[in-house]
C-alpha cells in the first residue's frame, strides 16, 4: 500500500518567514504600503498657527514644505512633510528677519 500522507520538507530557520531583523525597516515598508495623507490649506492652517498669507510667505521663502497642485484649483500638502517640518522647527527663536543696517 502507498502512503497517502503528503510529505513536507522541513523548514530551516533561515528560510522561515519571521519578523524582519530591523524593526525600523519594517516600519518604513509598512508606511510605504499606505497612501500618503493629503491636507488642503484649511487643514494645514488648523495644524500650523499662522495666517494663509504667512503660510504663503513661508512656503515661497523655503521655510515651509512646498505644496503640490493636484488640479488647477486644488493645492495639497503631504502630512508627513508637515510633521517632519514641525520636528525640525527650533521654537526658541522669534523667527524675525535681521534688521537692516541704515
Amino acid at each position: 500500500m502507498s502512503d497517502t500522507k503528503s510529505k513536507t520538507k522541513p523548514v530551516r530557520p533561515e528560510e522561515s518567514p519571521g519578523p524582519p531583523a530591523d524593526h525600523a525597516n519594517a516600519s518604513i515598508m509598512e508606511d510605504r504600503a499606505r497612501p500618503r495623507r493629503m491636507l488642503n490649506e484649511r487643514q494645514v492652517l488648523e495644524i500650523v498657527p499662522v495666517s494663509s498669507t504667512t503660510l504663503w510667505r513661508m512656503e515661497n521663502g523655503g521655510l515651509f514644505p512646498k505644496g503640490s497642485y493636484i488640479s488647477p484649483n486644488r493645492k495639497i500638502w503631504y502630512e508627513d512633510e508637515i510633521v517632519q517640518w514641525q520636528n525640525s522647527v527650533n521654537g526658541r527663536s522669534r523667527g524675525r528677519r535681521p534688521r537692516r543696517k541704515s
